[in-house]
């Protein structure tokens, strides 16, 4: 089952693209051979999006496509894999490293795995690229680097300038040049009426010549014709870069003409175009007008200039702009970093993380709502920012409480999204230098104690407790002890001792009811009603998860009302009624998806395969455990470990696996163990994104739709069928049209489904 965010991601690109045919095709053909290729080059060449094209144009060739990672943003190696994995759609809840789970997961997948900006990473790259190809036969890795990795079998292929003209040619032969058409494609954006002529193509094949061909000093030239005219700009060029020659003599001659447009780019701003630029450089993975505004002002700007200042950055293509949000090109980034005055660069990364430090602490206050689904998306979407934050608070002296209270305020959002193992990693470096009466240790231990429970280590998770209880008794604060109460009910669900952890949620329970603290009672009370139940009382049981599900209902929050659900669901499993499990076990799936929240769900799926085998139908029963299972892999996760939560439902699926027989049995689980998650809400939920109609494709579509379910690539379809590659990849197209998906691994689902095991 491919996750959902794995394949197909790739960055928006805001311009046409231009030339490149050459090192396409060559890149095409080593992909062929190596495993490893790495496209090198300076700064401003255009890897990144040659990167890209490279990926639309083979990734029909690998069964489960390709999944594109951004590296310019990621500024700590020891998030490295904990990114990749995120990209890969992949929710860690083990506690075992985030290398050993992408290999476990793309150990027999066919995927392209692209690595863009991998300069600054160099040796963590080439040590996880090397274990991936060594583990993993499938995957073939595209990287680029300003250098190369050193990985085991790296192809290098270097990207070199775009093609020049050399001195005067005909108006006909120069727009043969990748770097004139560059230039003129660019310069038509900001002058309409700009064409090609006798009077004019001497000085267009000067400005392309004396820039190297590098795209992005040609990008940069063009914005100038707006005031300048081709010759102007020609002369203009040949003056400055006479005296940075002068001046950078050692600097190789690429980096000094880039460069050279960088300053030209950068003198010609205004003294705010200047400082926004250079404060702009703090933000990681692109910022919104609201955070520029906070961080970028000064005594002599408002925020209210900075919208003005913002739209000339971009008219100066030295920012993106994208419907709300903007982004700096990597090599602009690091250009406005070195200008960053030394005597601001502190108040600016003050500004930065207390912008986000604001963020988180709104994200917290507002999270019991009707917005939780918002919040976790713009969480997602600032978490490259939030990382900075976090950093600057680790490193910064002083600072380190203020880093605790924003990953304490990340509560629900570590899990929902499958960041444990980097919530630990950050409380852990805030805890070893934050003085000892700080109030949010407390908090911070029982998180660490929460996310070490959930990935099975039981013996790091009741150690937090313990510094938790020492501290919580130190402090005095009752809500503070009440957190670190419920995480030692959660311990002793998850080793049985369901006794203790009942008592032990009604106790915390109390204190977050006298104390209005509407979270803890989310977190408290389905866990306290569900204990109350599977300890005999299963009517005073009901009624507190129930009690839970409607105060969710009350103020439209769906996270720990899906978890009240699913305790009903649970409930009416064991003690009542098996429809009235499904329905509840299904909602709560619902919810979790509205929330993406990948971690719960296959809690869910336990219940309704369960309530299968209640009703006699262990076929379903052995699809929705091959789902169920499917899901615990891309967790890294074991059901086995969870106690309470799957063992005491874990004997339905065996009970299923001794009716049918191993054979029958694992047919049926292959066959939910390979659906598309498309194919997992269609078969749950029966309304899948899509709906296909079989009836719409020919005989032929049909044969190649199976063939696209055995994982074959265009080229092994046409091969099979003995039709031209492009005959194959025009039925692969029509396909995806008719059914109305966007990638091969939805037809293989959708095949699957139309063809279940007999």
């Amino acid at each position: 089952m491919p996750v959902r965010g794995s394949v197909e991601t790739l960055p928006v690109e805001f311009t046409s693209y231009v030339g490149r045919q050459a090192e396409l095709a060559t890149a095409q053909r080593l992909l062929t051979e190596h495993r490893v290729l790495t496209l090198t080059g300076v700064g401003g060449v255009g890897k990144s999006r040659l990167a890209m094209r490279i990926t639309t144009a083979v990734r029909d060739g690998f069964a489960d496509g390709a999944a594109y990672v951004e590296l310019a943003e990621l500024r700590n190696a020891d998030l490295l894999a904990t990114t990749v994995a995120d990209r890969l759609g992949l929710y860690d809840q083990s506690g075992r490293a985030a290398l050993d789970v992408i290999i476990d997961h793309l150990r027999e997948r066919q995927v392209l795995l692209v690595l863009d900006n991998c300069e600054h990473l160099v040796a963590d790259c080439a040590r996880m690229v090397s274990a991936l190809v060594a583990a993993c036969p499938g995957v073939t890795v595209l990287c680029t680097s300003r250098e190369s990795l050193g990985a085991e079998g790296e192809q290098l292929l270097v990207v070199p300038p775009m093609s020049v003209p050399e001195g005067v040619t005909s108006t006909a032969d120069l727009t043969g040049y990748e770097a004139v058409r560059l230039l003129v494609e660019r310069a038509t954006a900001v002058v309409p009426t700009f064409r090609v002529t006798e009077h004019n193509q001497a000085a267009i094949a000067r400005v392309c010549e004396q820039l190297d061909g590098l795209p992005l000093a040609i990008e940069l030239a063009a914005v100038r014709l707006r005031s300048l005219s081709v010759a102007q700009l020609a002369d203009r060029l040949s003056d400055r870069l006479s005296l940075l020659t002068l001046g950078r003599r050692s600097a190789p001659r690429r980096q000094r003409t880039l460069r050279a447009m960088l300053d030209w780019s950068y003198e010609l701003c205004s003294e705010p175009e200047r400082a926004v630029l250079a404060r702009a450089s703090v933000f990681s993975g692109g910022f919104d007008l609201a955070a520029a505004r906070h961080v970028c002002r000064d005594e002599d700007m408002t925020p209210d200039e900075i919208p003005d200042v913002l739209d000339k950055l971009v008219a100066k293509s030295l920012l993106a702009a994208g419907e709300s949000r903007y982004r700096m090109l990597e090599t602009v980034r690091e250009y406005g970093a070195d200008r960053l005055r030394s005597d601001d660069q502190q108040r600016v990364a003050r500004r930065h993380r207390d912008w986000f430090a604001g963020l988180t602490a709104a994200y917290e206050a507002g999270w019991m709502g009707a917005d939780q689904v918002t919040w976790v998306e713009r969480i997602q979407r600032e978490h490259p920012n939030i990382r900075v934050a976090l950093d600057y608070c680790a490193t910064e002296p002083g600072q380190a409480a203020a880093g605790l209270r924003m990953a304490n305020q990340l509560d629900v959002y570590w899990t929902v999204r499958g960041f444990l193992s980097e919530a630990r990693l950050w409380l852990n470096r805030m805890l070893v230098t934050v003085p000892p009466d700080t109030p949010e240790r407390v908090f911070a231990q029982r998180l660490m104690a929460w996310c070490a429970l959930l990935q099975g280590d039981i013996e790091a998770g009741t150690a937090a407790l313990e510094t938790g209880t020492e501290l919580a008794d130190r402090v005095g604060d009752e809500v503070s002890t009440a957190y670190v109460t419920v995480g030692w009910g959660l311990a002793n669900l998850f080793t049985h001792k369901e006794s203790l952890a009942r008592d032990q949620f009604a106790e915390a329970l109390a204190v977050f009811r006298e104390h209005g603290v509407a979270h803890g009672e989310g977190y408290a009370g389905f866990l306290h009603g569900l204990a109350t139940a599977v300890t005999g009382d299963v009517e005073t049981g009901r009624a507190l998860i129930d009690e839970r599900i409607q105060a969710g209902e009350a103020i439209g929050e769906n996270f720990w009302r899906s978890w009240g659900l699913w305790a009903l669901g649970i409930t009416e499993l064991f003690y009542g009624d098996e429809d009235a499990a499904e329905r509840a076990a299904l909602e709560a799936f619902r919810l979790q998806e509205q929330l993406g929240n990948r971690s719960a769900q296959p809690f869910a799926v336990h219940v309704i395969g369960a309530v299968a085998v209640r009703r006699g139908r262990m076929d379903r029963s052995a699809t929705l455990s091959g789902i169920a299972l499917r899901m615990w892999q891309s967790l890294g996760a074991n059901p086995d470990r969870f106690g309470l939560f799957t063992t005491k439902i874990l004997f339905y699926g065996n009970h299923a696996l001794d009716v049918l027989g191993e054979a029958e049995y694992y047919r049926h689980y292959l066959y939910g163990n390979a659906m598309t998650w498309d194919q997992v809400l269609g078969y749950l939920l029966g309304e899948s994104g899509t709906t296909p109609r079989e009836n719409q494709l020919t005989k032929r579509e049909h044969e190649i739709a199976g063939l696209l379910a055995e994982g074959l690539s265009n080229q092994q379809i046409a091969a099979k069928l003995f039709i031209a590659p492009r005959t194959a990849e025009t039925h692969v197209g029509r396909i995806l049209t008719k059914l109305g998906f966007h990638d091969r691994a939805q037809v293989a689902g959708w095949h699957a489904a139309q063809n279940p095991p007999a």
